[in-house]
């Protein structure tokens, strides 16, 4: 059976659920209410690490909907990737970055997704696509590096990854691409499987670096074959990242975060990002912690860590850029642009008064006086 076959198993509707997880009437009421705006669909072998007497279990949070997915406060579009779309599929915000939105498929719909207003779209994957991106990305030699991502990368067909690297490793200015997948995470058949996705990775990894960026957010993702799928890709010489979501309920201890930042680092994966979750309608409320708190949930975290895991920075992708939230001084919270839109902004330290239960920074908060 190959991954695609697999996949055919999702589970995709409340029905399939009761196989994994109690469901109360009431309950199920709630979800199929949900999954008419926002979609389920998840691995069964995603669903398998959720422990099914838990009604608080972290991998449930992150997988099963909730009421409170209603909930509209907040914004669809948070950092602004309308205002930096180019074309169809392909956005510049920052000056030496390309990310390249390949499909809106994905193995596992999370529910704390930051693009929930593309999951489960029609998407189109065209070679017609790929070389106008490629043209844009060719025409801008400030670009050195891409970012395919989605949905989720490693989604698409092998066919049409080879496509883009084909495409893309001819760019000289290019120092190198990076894959956007959680599939190690939610779905590592996908990649431990498949010989043909690991070949083509190690042929084109010779020719331009690759890396596959991935989001492991609780030590109960990192199983013995998730750990397996990153150890493939290590031995086909492909850098493993990891950029983790603060998430209410699922990451929101220091302990917690600290463990699984030290295993991924014994593990083979280099820690990247802490991400302050964003202020997406049907995630705010349920998965976002305050700045005050999260700061602090980090930072004892880094006392358990060693040097290797306390390489990661704690930011936001804010509609102005990636800021790095760095510290408290009297009374306020300061703040550094580590990547931004505007040239002005570039290492620009600020801090800001913030208010009560603050979890995202307001458009005020970033102007420059």
């Amino acid at each position: 059976m190959t991954w695609k076959d697999s996949l055919k198993n999702n589970v995709n509707n409340v029905e399939k659920l009761k196989a994994f997880i109690r469901i109360s009437p009431e309950e199920e009421r709630d979800y199929e209410k949900i999954t008419k705006h926002f979609p389920i669909s998840s691995t069964t072998y995603y669903l398998n690490l959720i422990d099914p007497e838990d009604p608080s279990d972290p991998i449930r949070k992150m997988a099963i909907p909730s009421i409170g997915e209603f909930d509209m406060d907040g914004d669809f579009d948070t950092s602004g990737e309308s205002q930096n779309t180019k074309m169809q599929g392909l956005q510049h915000k920052y000056t030496t970055t390309a990310l390249l939105l390949s499909t809106n498929k994905c193995a596992m719909y999370c529910r704390h997704c930051f693009r929930k207003r593309l999951v489960g779209t029609n998407t189109s994957e065209t070679l017609d696509f790929i070389k106008e991106a490629v043209a844009y990305i060719r025409d801008h030699k400030e670009i050195n590096n891409v970012l395919i991502t989605g949905g989720d990368s490693f989604l698409l067909e092998n066919e049409m990854i080879e496509a883009y690297l084909q495409e893309l490793i001819t760019i000289d200015h290019l120092d190198f691409i990076r894959f956007g997948t959680r599939t190690p995470v939610v779905f590592p058949e996908r990649i431990y499987s498949d010989q043909n996705l690991l070949g083509l990775l190690s042929k084109y990894s010779k020719l331009k670096r690759i890396y596959v960026v991935t989001q492991f957010n609780h030590p109960n993702e990192l199983t013995d074959e998730a750990v397996r799928s990153v150890q493939s890709l290590l031995d086909h010489n492909i850098i493993v990242n990891n950029q983790t979501v603060l998430l209410k309920g699922v990451n929101d201890n220091s302990e917690t975060l600290a463990t699984l930042i030290n295993r991924l680092v014994k593990n083979g994966i280099s820690p990247y990002y802490i991400f302050q979750c964003r202020p997406v309608k049907g995630v705010k409320n349920q998965f976002q912690v305050p700045l005050d708190e999260a700061y602090d949930i980090v930072e004892n975290a880094k006392k358990l860590m060693h040097g290797h895991s306390k390489r990661i920075k704690f930011c936001m992708s804010h509609e102005t850029g990636k800021i790095e939230i760095v510290g408290k001084f009297n009374n306020e919270m300061l703040f550094k642009y580590h990547q931004s839109k505007y040239e002005e902004n570039y290492g620009r330290i600020f801090s800001v008064k913030l208010d009560a239960n603050q979890a995202w920074l307001k458009p005020e908060n970033v102007v420059n006086n």
